[in-house]
């Protein structure tokens, strides 16, 4: 069959990723710009209009420690923006290069998804009104994920007429829910990833899918 395309796969990003964590800061050892980085996405996916007091409190620094790595709000929300873009397009990729269907290339992309959340809901909020660059990435992110949408339909998984932004905001949703049930130890990530899919495929699919 020819070749999935996938969605985040066409991003070119020259930055050097702070690579994925899946403990919480309390559990693992991580250098002051790094636990900077943890703490941002955390704060910021809770309260989007967080300080930056808050961030560095979170992350167990001074505020003057904090600028150092990030004199300025903007250039940390650019930082976490291209560490999250960077790292979904590299999981992806290399969880999906095998796929042969859109439903299980899906499935792939959500299971790999799932670690990185916070950055995917990071991606979902409007921090970027300044910085076209990374607002056109994100847009080039959602046409890629309804292009995979539409092309689920066609393979019979949901119904033609269900609205596929309705789809979207679904996954979004349920990424987000699944990494925060990880997060807060209710469910190890295969069991999220497991109920996640069920709830996916189950209560918007066709029957046959």
């Amino acid at each position: 069959m020819p070749a999935v395309g996938l969605p985040f796969n066409n991003l070119h990003i020259d930055f050097n990723p702070t690579g994925i964590y899946l403990f919480s800061m309390s559990t693992i050892r991580l250098s002051t710009e790094d636990a900077i980085i943890e703490a941002a996405f955390e704060v910021l996916n809770a309260d989007p209009s967080a300080s930056l007091s808050d961030i560095a409190e979170r992350a167990g620094v001074g505020r003057a420690t904090l600028h150092r790595h990030f004199p300025k709000r903007d250039e940390l929300i650019k930082a976490l923006a291209l560490i999250a873009i960077q790292e979904m397009d590299l999981a992806v990729t290399k969880a999906t290069k095998d796929a042969k269907s859109y439903k299980q290339a899906f499935e792939a992309m959500f299971a790999v998804l799932v670690p990185l959340g916070d950055r995917h809901g990071f991606l979902t909020n409007d921090h970027f009104n300044g910085d076209i660059h990374i607002k056109d990435e994100i847009e080039k992110q959602s046409a890629e994920m309804i292009e995979m949408m539409e092309a689920l339909k066609v393979e019979g998984v949901f119904s033609k007429d269900l609205p596929t932004g309705w789809i979207i905001q679904a996954t979004n949703y349920l990424l987000y829910a699944a990494w925060n049930s990880v997060k807060q130890g209710d469910f190890t990530q295969a069991q999220a990833v497991e109920l996640s899919l069920q709830t996916f495929f189950r209560g918007l699919g066709n029957a046959r899918s």
